[in-house]
This record gives structure tokens, C-alpha cells and sequence, in this order.
């Protein structure tokens, strides 16, 4: 179901916006709608880490701060 829904935003803003979806092919309500909708979905994927990570995690501990820039080879 569709409804209307009145923005107040600054001219220039519409103008960009209008412009930006113009050259994607996109309706400016589409746009938003697009930009909303992804905005509002809940984050339903989750990562495994596996036993391999599991049994790495905590392996290297760096002995101070390094400056990794001395370490890189300009050739």
C-alpha cells in the first residue's frame, strides 16, 4: 500500500537529490523509499566464526607499537 508522505527539506538538497536519482533512473520517491527501507531493516545475518578463528584469536601478541611504515620496502 502506497501513501503520501510531505518532506520540508532545503532546495538545494531536493535540487542534488533530484538530480543524483535523474541520472540513476530512479524516481525520487523511489529513492527515499529504497533509502528508508534499508535503514529500517533489521540486521538479520549473522556470522559464524569458526573453531580454526576461534582457536587463532589471541595467538599474536604484538610486543609494543610499531611503526609499520620503517617495515615497508620502497622499490
Amino acid at each position: 500500500m502506497e501513501t503520501k508522505l510531505t518532506l520540508r527539506l532545503d532546495k538545494l538538497v531536493i535540487e542534488k537529490a533530484k538530480s543524483y536519482a535523474n541520472s540513476h533512473h530512479i524516481s525520487l520517491s523511489r529513492m527515499i523509499e529504497s533509502y528508508l527501507d534499508s535503514m529500517t531493516k533489521k540486521d538479520t545475518a549473522v556470522i559464524e566464526i569458526t573453531p580454526l578463528v576461534k582457536s587463532l584469536s589471541g595467538v599474536i601478541h604484538p610486543e609494543k607499537e610499531s611503526d609499520y611504515s620503517k617495515d615497508i620496502q620502497i622499490i
